[in-house]
């Protein structure tokens, strides 16, 4: 039985789940670098990134058990043969996932803006409007939420890369170009679902979440590898944000 609701066709549903498992584990492992970093330096700002982090972490989880679920575990209704007990089934699933996925959605939305908010030290009328925003949009569950999860998302992703972007032109440190690159690799990951639902499309979203990751990866293995340095000349953690009186040596 094939799962409509899920556009991803069934020869990509393996890798499908170990994508965002994958994801997952990036990003526990950097909210976990995150909290190391905070009982050293006590700094909030890399206490709210690594929060933020958590947050779009366990909506990974929330998606990979949800998939797992659906993928590998639904398919034997297709050998009863008695549609009452099938009808129930398909129904319990969709349940699961409609609870499931707005988990995901919630919590992915709540990690981007925490995130969002980190260099911003004054409120305004727009944060006001993107909280108002994001409150409704999370109070929705069907699926109309779709697009505008996906539109939500990448805006959040834009401002994120562009205030990280801001930054880097401000201290020069690799380690805050690679999560400008990061999140915007990610932003146009939700580019692709507002474009078309095929199947090739949400594939090659996958791919590009994917490679987003693998950047962030390579950024939490440059901290663990050149951190401990004397000099690591931008190297450390908090090198990732804006850091005031930090700057890169030309």
């Amino acid at each position: 039985m094939n799962i409509s609701f899920i556009p991803t066709p069934d020869w990509f549903l393996a890798p499908d789940v170990l994508i965002n498992a994958f994801s997952f584990l990036v990003l526990l492992a950097f909210f976990i670098l995150c909290i190391r970093n905070y009982k050293i330096n006590k700094s909030k700002g890399i206490l709210y990134l690594g929060i933020g982090f958590a947050f779009i972490a366990f909506a990974q989880l929330a998606i990979v058990m949800t998939k797992f679920v659906i993928y590998y575990n639904t398919t034997f209704t297709t050998y009863i043969g008695t549609m009452i007990i099938q009808y129930h089934i398909v129904k319990s699933t969709n349940t699961v996932y409609n609870i499931s996925f707005f988990i995901n959605r919630l919590f992915t939305l709540v990690g981007l803006y925490v995130i969002y908010r980190l260099p911003s030290k004054k409120k305004s009328i727009t944060d006001f409007i993107l909280v108002l925003y994001f409150i409704i949009l999370s109070a929705v569950i069907g699926d109309e939420i779709y697009y505008l999860f996906h539109a939500t998302a990448l805006v959040l992703f834009l401002l994120i890369s562009y205030n990280y972007y801001t930054i880097y032109r401000k201290n020069h440190f690799k380690n805050t170009k690679i999560l400008s690159i990061s999140f915007g690799i990610l932003a146009l990951s939700q580019v692709l679902p507002l474009i078309s639902q095929t199947n090739i499309v949400a594939v090659i979203s996958d791919i590009v979440e994917l490679i987003s990751y693998v950047t962030l990866l390579v950024l939490i293995l440059r901290i663990l590898k050149h951190g401990k340095k004397k000099k690591p000349d931008g190297y450390y953690l908090r090198h990732a944000q804006y850091h005031p009186g930090a700057r890169r040596r030309n």
